[in-house]
C-alpha cells in the first residue's frame, strides 16, 4: 500500500470492523479506507492493485463479518458523503454516506413526499442503491433517478435507473463500485403529512422491531407468496438460542447478539433457522443479510 499513501482520506491497517457493525461481532479489515472526497477515492481505486478486492461499508447495519475479518479494502464514506441537497421542487441529491433518516428528514423540510420509507431503514444511500432498500411498500428503485459511483477501477461514472437491473434487494450495481451520491425524486407533500407518515412508520417500527439490540435487521428474504417471519415462527424458531446467538422473541425474521456471539455463532443460527424452515415447510429462505469476510 506505499504507494497509495499520498491519498489525502485516512487508511488504517488491521482495522477493527465489530464497533462499526449493528452486531458488534467479527474481524477486522486489512486495510480500512476513509476518503477525503470523491476525487480522493477515484484516485486511490486507480491506483490500487486491480487484484485487490474492494467491499464498501455503510452503517453496518445488515452485515455479518466473519470472524476471520475482509480481506482487501473496505471503504467507508464520512461526513463528506452526507450532505443533502435540493434540486429542485421533488428532486434530491444524497450523499453516498447520507442515513435514511438524513434524507427523508430533509425530504419533510422541503416538502417532498414519497421518500419516508428510509425513515425506516437503518443504513445509508450507498447500501440503499446497491441492495434496492424497501420498507412499507416502497423501494428505492420507486424514487432513483440516477447515481453517480466510483468504479473497482477508479472510473467515475453516472447510472441511471434503468441500468441497474432492480429486483427485490438486489441491482447489477458492478462488484467493487462504491456509490458516491444519489438523485431520488418524490412528489409534492405538505411537511405535517409528511411529518404524519414518518411518525407512523417509526411507531410501527418500535413497536414490532428489536430496536435497541445488537441486530442485523431482517435476516432472510421474504419468499414469493410468504413472510419470512412466519415461516420462521411456523418452524418453532421464535427465541432458538446458539451460544448468545439468538432468534428474537419480538420479531423472529431478526437475530441478535445477547452479548458475547460470534459472527460464526450468528450466520450458524441463520442456517440453523433456514434447515427448520425448510424441513417444515419446504420453503427455503434466502439470506437478506450480507455475510462478508473469511471464517476464523
Amino acid at each position: 500500500m506505499s504507494n497509495l499513501l499520498q491519498a489525502r482520506g485516512k487508511l488504517t491497517p488491521n482495522a477493527p470492523l465489530a464497533p462499526l457493525v449493528w452486531f458488534k461481532s467479527g474481524g477486522a479489515a486489512e486495510w480500512l479506507f476513509e476518503p477525503a472526497d470523491a476525487d480522493d477515492l477515484a484516485a486511490f481505486l486507480a491506483a490500487l492493485d486491480p487484484a485487490t478486492p474492494v467491499m464498501g461499508l455503510g452503517l453496518g447495519s445488515n452485515m455479518i463479518v466473519r470472524d476471520g475479518g475482509v480481506p482487501g479494502v473496505v471503504i467507508r464514506l464520512g461526513k463528506a458523503f452526507a450532505a443533502v441537497e435540493q434540486l429542485d421542487g421533488t428532486t434530491l441529491r444524497c450523499g453516498g454516506g447520507s442515513s435514511g433518516i438524513l434524507v427523508s428528514s430533509k425530504a419533510r423540510d422541503w416538502g417532498i413526499g414519497g421518500i419516508e420509507f428510509l425513515r425506516s431503514i437503518p443504513g445509508t444511500v450507498g447500501g440503499f442503491v446497491r441492495m434496492n432498500g424497501g420498507a412499507y411498500g416502497r423501494e428505492t428503485c420507486d424514487i432513483l433517478v440516477e447515481c453517480e459511483v466510483v468504479l473497482r477501477s477508479g472510473e467515475r461514472r453516472v447510472l441511471a435507473n434503468a441500468d441497474l437491473g432492480y429486483t427485490y434487494r438486489h441491482s447489477n450495481l458492478p462488484e467493487g463500485a462504491i456509490v458516491v451520491s444519489a438523485t431520488f425524486r418524490g412528489v409534492p407533500k405538505p411537511s405535517e403529512e409528511i411529518q404524519a407518515e414518518m411518525d407512523r412508520i417509526a411507531a410501527a417500527r418500535e413497536e414490532s422491531q428489536p430496536l435497541r439490540s445488537k441486530t442485523g435487521g431482517s435476516t432472510f428474504k421474504n419468499p414469493e407468496g410468504h413472510k419470512a417471519w412466519a415461516l420462521v415462527d411456523a418452524a418453532g424458531c421464535r427465541g432458538l438460542r446458539r451460544g448468545d446467538a439468538q432468534v428474537s422473541e419480538k420479531h423472529c425474521n431478526f437475530l441478535l447478539n445477547l452479548g458475547e456471539a460470534t459472527s460464526a455463532d450468528i450466520e450458524a443460527l441463520g442456517e440453523d433457522v433456514r434447515a427448520r424452515v425448510k424441513a417444515r415447510s419446504g420453503v427455503e429462505l434466502e439470506w437478506e443479510i450480507q455475510r462478508v469476510g473469511v471464517a476464523k
